[in-house]
């Protein structure tokens, strides 16, 4: 896949995750820190294994239901659905 193909799939896979987070924590995307633990913005584990099955159904992917506190950022989530979606 090319650089700026990767890259925009990355940007695009950045943005649902904080939409998503941002719709569970009823406040505004511009207002999710994608690098703070999802934990500290206040995401408990009914929604992060919600967002597990939003992941599931968005992206065609499996993922384990510990995914978003063995990746605890939207950053580190990014980088490895990025990496799961490559076929890395």
């Amino acid at each position: 896949m090319p650089a700026a193909r990767e890259a925009a799939d990355t940007t695009e896979i950045r943005d649902w995750l904080v939409e998503r987070v941002a719709f569970y924590l009823e406040s505004r995307p511009q207002d999710v820190d994608t690098a703070t633990a999802l934990i500290e913005l206040g995401l408990d584990s009914v929604y992060a294994l919600t967002l597990c099955g939003d992941v599931e159904d968005r992206f065609g992917l499996v993922v384990e239901p510990t995914m978003a506190w063995d990746h605890p950022t939207v950053d580190a989530l990014t980088a490895h659905l990025a990496q799961e979606l490559s076929g890395r």
